[in-house]
């Protein structure tokens, strides 16, 4: 939309450098192309902008298919209008000279002339051909025969557009029929899914399996090297016992040799002791029976007085010490009568 200023009764409009400006004053053309900038009384100026850039128009329609299946089309189609003159006579770009809004609707009867044109082509196409056909190739065919037929369509070129370009974003079945047929795909794409799942199964059921020999072969290596661990320990044991045995023997035999070395060195030390004992024994008896014999050869000599007075030495002798001697009245008293009598005390 152009930018139209107002100032005491003129007014100024400038336009984009994408719209191309036609000025009429009292049916002269004053101003003619894109961009321009320029200032107009509005009561006597008549004004068109028609826009040169390209437009992209989107477009749904549905179609029928030779085996009578309805398809929805989605498509764009790019456009420019190449010839701004003859479009702007073939169709009402005027604008406001006071706000530069357009008068019509002209873009919307280009999008009606376009969709309804390439709505004829794909319609034509897409009747001939089945549905399957026309999912599987449909897009290209539908694309080429609508640019095809926009391009030899001369109602465009007599309105100075031109096509830049055709897509077709899709073609599409009704929802049942689309559901139906991915049903088969879905299907094998499970059967797919399934068998590899049984395969990825049966791997791992085929690893387990080899885990699992190779686990018993270990625990069967293991067992045999246990049993020959057993049968080398109860040799080492039987060795060990026999080196033990053989040991306990000859410890028993030194043993039992120095006892009896023992024994017999004991033995001959206990008749050398006997014999001494009893040689000095028969030594101190026949001492004794000299010196008994000497005494009493000596007693025999001697007097009898002499022999009661070594024996009352020997017996005072014997007599235990007496330190104090206490004299009762009593005992004077009866020591002193029979001193009188002449008794003995």
């Amino acid at each position: 939309m152009a930018d139209i200023t107002r100032r005491l009764g003129w007014r100024h409009l400038r336009g984009a450098p994408t719209a191309h400006v036609r000025h009429h004053r009292s049916g002269t053309l004053e101003h003619d192309g894109p961009g321009l900038s320029f200032w107009y009384r509005s009561l006597t100026a008549a004004l068109s902008e028609v826009p040169v850039d390209d437009r992209e128009l989107a477009m749904t329609f549905h179609a029928r298919t030779a085996d009578f299946q309805d398809v929805a089309v989605q498509a764009t189609v790019t456009y420019r209008i190449s010839d701004p003159a003859v479009a702007a006579a073939r169709l009402d770009f005027s604008i406001d000279p006071d706000t530069g809004v357009w008068r019509g609707a002209p873009l919307e009867q280009l999008g009606t002339l376009l969709t309804e044109t390439a709505q004829q082509h794909a319609l034509d196409v897409l009747a001939r051909t089945p549905l399957a056909a026309a999912l599987a190739d449909g897009v290209t065919a539908v694309r080429e025969r609508i640019a095809a037929g926009l391009g030899a369509e001369p109602r465009l070129p007599a309105t100075g557009i031109e096509v830049v370009a055709v897509r077709v974003v899709a073609l599409r079945p009704e929802p049942e029929v689309e559901r139906a047929l991915r049903t088969p795909a879905r299907e094998q794409i499970q059967q797919e899914a399934d068998r590899a799942t049984y395969e990825r199964r049966a791997v791992a059921v085929e690893r387990e399996r080899a885990i699992a020999e190779n686990e018993l072969a270990s625990q069967i290596e293991l067992a045999r090297r246990e049993e020959q661990l057993v049968e080398q320990r109860g040799t080492n044991a039987r060795r060990e016992a026999e080196e033990h045995a053989a040991a306990d023997a000859v410890r028993a035999q030194a043993e039992a040799a120095r006892t009896v070395k023992l024994a017999e060195a004991e033995a001959a030390r206990s008749v050398r002791l006997a014999r001494a004992e009893a040689e000095g024994a028969r030594e101190v008896g026949a001492a004794r029976a000299e010196a008994q014999a000497a005494w009493l050869r000596v007693h025999a000599e001697v007097e009898v007085e002499t022999l009661h007075a070594l024996t009352g030495t020997r017996l005072a002798e014997n007599l235990p010490r007496i330190d104090s001697v206490t004299v009762s009245p009593d005992v004077l008293t009866g020591l002193l009568a029979k001193l009188g009598t002449g008794e003995p005390a």
